[in-house]
């Protein structure tokens, strides 16, 4: 039955409301997969879309399922967070980030979404001169809506033909203007798996020192470059982070992928001890407070949610205090994305497409939790078109800030180990039929 016919896929694009297939985003495109499956019975290879691909680990079930047979599920959280787990998350900080961070700023959020929109919220009213927020794409496509619903104004440029000394240059460009309040960035990078190396991150830090600008660091996929091993706790090498050449910064860490634990819906914020008590007086005219922290705190997570479920939050607890013993290795579990990724990566190339993002300055990209592919002639938005004829969904890079529209984010973290064939079967047939 594959390929599948034109018109279907163009109904279901149509019945959905997408105008231009390049601009949509990974919802509508789960939505428009979810369709077309039910109409022709036809199981995609889905790729559009980061959901964990692994069971939860049972110390956090089995922790939250305690929380709520004790009765925690009729009780208010408090805003803060539960104090043993703002504990964990300070001692999970010095563990495998070799940093001291107060438990005051350790904070769980509903996701690490939550946390990056109070995060933005509060960077970017602390000083009426520095308004804007600086994304170094490619990046996470929802964090720019969350700007744009905020009516928060934004710049971005794409890090890639910018990596190295480079990159002091590209950055100095924006802040220079003055009006950057924060800088954002993932590390390890969704969509395009680079991993900024610490010459970078110092670059970052000494423009910001300068500037006086927050980094926002999100660390979604802590641990996660396999070329290293991060997972033994107080022992080097630790994951890179801004946190090790700079003082004001906001660090997001999620539970969703690190620990197969998305359906939740629970994270960690980490304010630095220097950014937490620093006095911004523009925050009094929306918070009516003027400490950072607690602006952040009893301001806009307050507003947004009035706390982060009780019992998550105990399991996020149970998870951190046996990783924080050396007891559950959460990177060991992980890595299942890098061998998958290895093996995808290769069916894609046999059958003509090339890496798009395929170097970290001077090495190879690792192979994690997503790659980016493209095909000579073709851009992202007709790539995709294609692809999804073959029951093969993606995003394109367009709606990433990516300067390289000719490109496709794949997502390894749904293909089981069953569907491998059938995606070399499915790119096989795209290859012949595509052979001009």
């Amino acid at each position: 039955m594959i390929p599948i016919q034109k018109h279907i896929i163009q109904k279901h694009i149509d019945a959905n409301g997408i105008q231009d297939i390049k601009k949509a985003s990974i919802r509508q495109i789960v939505k428009l997969v979810k369709d077309v499956e039910e109409e022709t019975g036809i199981q995609f290879i889905k790729m559009e879309m980061g959901v964990p691909g692994l069971a939860p680990p049972q110390i956090g079930v089995d922790a939250e399922i305690e929380a709520l047979h004790k009765g925690l599920a009729s009780i208010y959280p408090s805003i803060e967070g539960v104090p043993a787990l703002k504990l964990e998350i300070s001692r999970f900080a010095k563990q495998f980030l070799n940093i001291d961070i107060s438990p005051d700023g350790c904070v769980p959020t509903v996701g690490s979404m939550q946390g990056g929109f109070a995060s933005f919220i509060t960077t970017c009213q602390r000083d009426e001169k520095k308004n804007k927020l600086l994304f170094i794409d490619p990046g996470f496509p929802v964090q720019k809506q969350q700007m744009k619903i905020l009516g928060l104004d934004y710049e971005s440029f794409d890090v890639y033909n910018h990596r190295g000394q480079k990159l002091r240059d590209r950055l100095e460009e924006y802040c220079q203007k003055g009006s950057i309040s924060s800088i954002l960035y993932s590390n390890p990078n969704n969509p395009s798996w680079i991993c900024l190396t610490e010459e970078e991150l110092q670059i970052i830090a000494e423009v910001a020192k300068k500037y006086d600008i927050i980094v926002i660091e999100d660390l979604a996929y802590f641990g996660m470059d396999f070329r290293k091993d991060f997972s033994i706790p107080g022992k080097e090498p630790y994951q890179p982070s801004i946190a090790h050449y700079y003082d004001n910064y906001i660090l997001l860490l999620s539970a969703s992928k690190i620990f197969s634990y998305a359906g939740q819906r629970i994270s960690a914020l980490m304010v630095s001890d220097a950014l937490y008590t620093r006095i911004f007086p523009d925050l009094a005219q929306k918070f009516s407070m003027t400490e950072f922290g607690r602006a952040l705190i009893y301001g806009a997570l307050y507003a947004l949610s009035a706390g982060t479920s009780h019992s998550s939050q105990y399991a996020l607890l149970a998870l951190l205090e046996a990783a924080n013993a050396g007891t559950y290795n959460f990177v060991e579990d992980v890595k299942i994305y890098g061998k998958r990724a290895q093996k995808m990566k290769k069916l894609f190339i046999d059958a003509g497409f090339s890496i798009v993002y395929e170097t970290d300055v001077d090495q190879p990209i690792a192979d994690g939790f997503y790659f980016t592919i493209s095909h000579k002639g073709y851009s992202g938005s007709e790539l995709l078109h294609e692809l999804l004829h073959y029951g093969i969904s993606a995003i394109t890079l367009d709606i990433t800030g990516s300067e390289r529209t000719e490109g496709l984010r794949a997502c390894t973290s749904q293909i089981h180990e069953s569907q491998i064939p059938d995606l070399e079967e499915r790119l096989t047939l795209f290859e012949n039929n595509h052979t001009k």
